[in-house]
């Protein structure tokens, strides 16, 4: 009976992913990745972006999914919200820009408003700490199936230094998005205490 329970202990230790992701204070890895906002594909570059202010690096799992189409839209409806703050935001998942192309433009979802880049390989998504791991057999929301690898939800307030602000995981996606808006609110309020206006 001990062995079995030892050996129930060592497989779920070996079975649980190796990754946490990057915690506040960390710097947060650069990045340039193929993009697509509105339907049209570019090269997103974060320390390019940050030079405008802090980036809401947000990581999910795939496009056309139930969680991820619901933290999308959330995003996109409140993309004034977070500019006001003085911040950008920017979605990364493992799909391809084909399939990005197609859910950046789409009304229901991103909706034009927001840029979503591809990171294909998973190598930006691991560089930030975030399990990979393969789901295959599955298919999106529109029937289509899922032909890669998927990234843990995990959003990161990225501040124009590089350096972290706020992880935010392990929550549901409009938990994660209101989260999200309130760090970059935190900081927007520093910024104007330390300006002293």
């Amino acid at each position: 009976m001990k062995h079995w329970m030892v050996a129930a202990l060592l497989s779920s230790l070996v079975a649980a992913p190796a990754w946490a992701a990057l915690k506040e204070g960390d710097a947060a890895p650069d990045f340039k990745l193929q993009a697509s906002q509105d339907g049209k594909a570019f090269t997103y570059s974060l320390k390019d972006q940050l030079k405008k202010g802090p980036v809401v690096v947000y990581f999910y799992p795939s496009a056309y999914t139930g969680g991820c189409n619901v933290q999308a839209h959330t995003f996109a409806v409140n993309v004034d919200k977070f500019a006001a703050a003085g911040a950008s935001i920017v979605g990364v998942s493992l799909d391809s820009i084909a399939r990005l192309n197609k859910f950046s433009a789409d009304p229901d979802y991103c909706a034009g408003k927001i840029p979503v880049a591809s990171d294909p390989q998973g190598a930006v998504s691991k560089a930030f700490d975030l399990a990979v791991t393969d789901r295959p057999g599955r298919k999106d929301t529109r029937g289509d199936d899922i032909d890669h690898a998927f990234v843990e939800r995990t959003t990161f307030v990225v501040t124009p230094d590089g350096k972290v602000a706020a992880t935010i995981g392990g929550v549901a996606p409009l938990v994660n998005v209101d989260q999200a808006l309130e760090a970059v609110k935190d900081i927007a309020t520093k910024r104007a205490i330390g300006s002293g206006s």
